[in-house]
């Protein structure tokens, strides 16, 4: 094989490579800005872990200040990471406001950017947002 299909090779698979960079579970842990996808109101949340060894997540800054209320709530509960798929799964999200909890899971789709999917039953009834990584908690008002 020629030096240039071997060149070849290795430029299409630098791709691949790089999206199996594997996370370890508490990569997880930090602040995390979101949108809400129903109200476009933005907030803050925290993602810890909990003295089981599970990560749950709180509210700690939102936009707006109606929402104080919410502020401390843990309103996700029990996640784990799951190795062999590089994810957070088994955990359950009560929206803030609303009545019912939802199965979850959530998984980087690169080093700040967070796929969070919510849904009832299979993945398939579920909503899909995005959480991007902060470095500090934000200072509420």
């Amino acid at each position: 094989m020629s030096w240039i299909y071997r060149l070849l090779i290795i430029v299409c698979l630098i791709p691949l490579w790089s999206n199996a960079q594997q996370s370890k579970p508490d990569d997880i842990i930090g602040y995390y800005y979101s949108v809400d996808p129903f109200t476009d109101e933005a907030s803050q949340i925290y993602i810890y872990k909990n003295a089981q060894g599970k990560y749950d997540g709180t509210v700690c800054w939102v936009e707006n200040l109606a929402k104080k209320k919410f502020l401390n709530l843990v309103f996700l509960k029990g996640l784990e990471f799951n190795k062999k798929e590089n994810d957070w799964r088994n955990g359950i999200v009560k929206y803030p406001g609303k009545s019912g909890t939802y199965s979850m899971y959530m998984k980087f789709e690169s080093s700040t950017k967070l796929k969070v999917r919510g849904y009832w039953g299979v993945s398939l009834l579920g909503k899909s947002m995005y959480w991007y990584k902060e470095e500090h908690k934000r200072i509420q008002k």
